[in-house]
């Protein structure tokens, strides 16, 4: 009875569609999961359903992802749920936990190979046995080559041909890359190390070649969950068949749309035709969004909805299920630095609103965008992080205060609170609670720290339970030792805290991440698509990316481009992908979350006569402003105009706004025009109510009272 009330909790709250992921028979299982679409609830939810009711054993499920952060999210929800002992790992956690294990076997008594944490000094040493002088950009970009090929099962010998397949951009002639690749292996060979794709292979080879461990691995663990599946690339396709052996107990969790990393070997073919690999799989969409509001919701189904390709025939159109919120913004800016002080101002009015810098992001392209931000960010007086640039265990000030806080466990009593104690030992390394200083590099610094004293707070508020007998067990408050114990687990699966900023991050790096307010600028031709897009496939990679960005935003969204790089530049014209923008870069296209017409037009381009920027929304093009910039509104003006509206619409019997708009109202008594040219600018006055109003409203606006254009009595009957 408790079983069953226990599995009943696992359901409650799940939408229809969730439920039936969750209730699905074994076997094949895809859930294809929209975008805030709740797919690690469904997943999660899974799992404990069919161990609570005894249809599996919890010890022997794997679930996999791509991040420790995600890993450890699947872990605490199902904890949260009555269930321990499933085994969320990483794809190379997995791996490397099983070689490990195995290693003694395999490796008949020699000593386990010393993972590569990188590749990128192998490789330059590797570059230059061939004849190549490669600085630490070259570096990075040869070990993004040999990443590719690895993960695509690809040898040395097979690069040149499989590259020119794959329509790769190669930093150096395809022959000179296979040199170094192979050159690559021999010095990793000689020094007895291996790189995180060797570790996979080595899994692999371990099941494959010894039925013995292929039998150990695979009655440990009988049923595999897979998520962001279409994300997975060859090589871990081929370890995922080698832990099912045959079997079919799989579920797989993905989208097709947010297919982002081919660059990488990633694939959704396997999301894709998975109902023809597992003929009879149960196939589940998920599509109501509980992460944006409809207009974000409705800008991302308009984007996706032009998609063309393979993926494109598992695309979902999602379905929001928050309140209604402000519409996306859409900016047009003159050059690049008028569009980041445009966007640094924005975010310190947002922050002054009461929007936790933390909860806004800004987000580019490519990494190379991300200076001008910072530069304005930091003369805005607006702290900020930028996503993957400097992994946050791996700064300077937090090595630092990891090795303060462990040498305070020596001076700071047992019995002190920890995040006073955390307090204490940073002071070490020069930290304190005051206000944080002026943007930049130091507010940086401070943030990083006090994201640590956060942590603490939040640490301490979880005490650790301790059994002392059967029935019994006690609340021990946790202790800095503890703590110290929690920064080194953390660190060393990457799962960072969260730091106070307005975060820059790469479209890639922003998946899987969510913010309340989100910017996503540079979206010109050339960019976004980047013009290394050259097929079909790629072009359609680059929509899926800004789909992405998109899905990002919770309430708040924002879209720019700058018509130039540098002012008096060359002109751009905005991405093809914004169904709002008219394609010659000026104008009004289609309301946000509308597709686009089949027919357009080249519209007016109409600047805020405020703070100048390109207005792109009708309303505010109406307006003749920015939503967000200072209403100039005569309220005795628009008074006038309303009591007109109502005496006009009553004699007519029609609605009010059939006379005017609140919003045409909202513009006379804001523009307040006094000529006819003036009067026909404002967007839905056109000739015909031009010529039955426009006398009359010039009149209004000049100063008329209501009864000297209208009097009462020649609208009674």
């Amino acid at each position: 009875m408790v079983v069953h009330s226990a599995a009943e909790r696992v359901l409650s709250g799940l939408d229809p569609e969730q439920r039936s992921a969750v209730t699905a028979p074994a076997g094949p299982v895809c859930i294809l999961a929209g975008a805030g679409t709740g797919k690690t609830r469904a997943v999660t939810s899974r799992i404990a359903h069919r161990a609570l009711t005894g249809d599996i054993s919890a010890r022997h499920v794997l679930a996999v992802t791509f991040t420790a952060r995600a890993a450890a999210e699947m872990r605490a929800r199902l904890s949260a749920s009555g269930v321990g002992g499933v085994q969320a790992r990483t794809f190379h956690a997995a791996a490397l936990r099983q070689v490990r294990y195995f290693a003694p076997r395999l490796l008949e008594g020699r000593a386990m190979p010393e993972l590569l944490d990188s590749k990128v000094r192998v490789v330059t040493l590797a570059a230059a046995k061939v004849g190549l002088r490669a600085d630490r950009a070259a570096a990075r970009d040869l070990a993004g080559e040999i990443e590719w090929a690895k993960s695509s099962l690809v040898e040395p010998g097979e690069y040149v041909v499989a590259a020119a397949k794959a329509l790769r951009e190669t930093p150096y002639e395809p022959a000179k890359v296979a040199d170094v690749f192979a050159a690559y292996e021999r010095l990793k060979r000689g020094n007895g190390v291996i790189d995180f794709e060797d570790m996979l292979r080595a899994a692999v080879w371990g099941i494959e070649e010894h039925a013995d461990v292929a039998e150990q691995v695979r009655g440990q663990y009988r049923h595999l969950v897979v998520d962001e599946y279409q994300d997975v690339n060859p090589l871990q396709q081929r370890l995922l068949d080698a832990w099912l052996g045959g079997r079919d107990d799989l579920t797989v969790v993905g989208d097709a749309s947010q297919t982002i990393y081919s660059f990488t070997g990633a694939t959704s073919s396997y999301l894709v035709d998975f109902p023809r690999r597992y003929r009879g799989a149960t196939v589940v969409r998920l599509v109501r969004d509980y992460r944006s509001t409809p207009q974000v919701v409705g800008l991302a189904n308009a984007v996706i909805s032009q998609a063309r390709g393979a993926e494109a025939r598992l695309r979902l159109e999602l379905h929001g299920q928050r309140p209604p919120g402000p519409e996306p913004e859409l900016r047009i800016f003159t050059d690049e630095p008028a569009e980041a002080n445009a966007v640094a101002a924005r975010c310190r009015g947002l922050i002054d609103g009461g929007t936790p810098a933390r909860e806004i992001a800004v987000l580019f392209r490519t990494n190379a965008q991300s200076e001008a931000y910072e530069k304005a960010l930091t003369e805005a007086a607006v702290p900020y992080v930028v996503q993957g640039a400097e992994r946050f265990f791996e700064r300077p000030e937090v090595r630092q205060a990891m090795i303060a806080l462990r040498a305070a466990t020596r001076s700071i009593p047992g019995e002190t609170p920890l995040p006073t104690a955390v307090v204490e030992g940073l002071a070490a390394v020069g930290w304190a609670p005051d206000a944080p200083p002026a943007g930049g590099a130091a507010r940086e610094r401070w943030e990083a720290l006090a994201a640590l004293v956060q942590l603490a707070e939040e640490y301490a508020a979880t005490p650790e339970v301790v059994p002392i007998g059967e029935a019994v067990a006690i609340e021990r408050p946790v202790t800095l030792g503890d703590f110290n114990e929690e920064l080194a687990r953390r660190a060393a699966q990457q799962h960072v805290p969260t730091v106070e900023g307005v975060t820059l991050a790469s479209l890639h790096s922003a998946k899987g991440l969510e913010w309340d307010a989100v910017f996503l600028v540079g979206l010109a031709e050339g960019t976004l698509p980047t013009t290394y897009a050259k097929t079909p496939e790629q072009v359609e990679e680059e929509r899926r990316l800004l789909y992405v960005g998109i899905t990002r935003a919770r309430e708040w969204l924002w879209l720019s481009y700058a018509a130039a790089r540098s002012p008096g530049g060359r002109a751009r014209r905005p991405s093809r992908f914004l169904p709002q923008l008219d394609r010659s870069g000026g104008g009004e296209r289609a309301g946000a979350g509308a597709a686009p017409r089949t027919e357009r037009r080249r519209a007016q381009v109409v600047s805020c006569r405020i703070c100048g920027a390109t207005l792109l929304a009708g309303a505010d093009r109406k307006l003749g402003r920015c939503p967000t910039c200072p209403s100039d509104l005569d309220e005795e003006l628009y008074d006038r105009l309303h009591q007109w509206r109502q005496r006009v619409a009553g004699a007519q019997k029609v609605p009010a706004y059939v006379v005017f708009t609140d919003a045409t109202l909202t513009a006379l008594a804001e523009r307040k025009p006094g000529r006819t040219e003036e009067l026909i600018a404002i967007a839905g006055i056109g000739p015909r109510k031009l010529g039955l109003y426009g006398d009359t409203v010039l009149a209004l606006v000049a100063g008329a009272g209501v009864d000297e254009v209208c009097p009462q009595k020649s609208f009674e009957i």
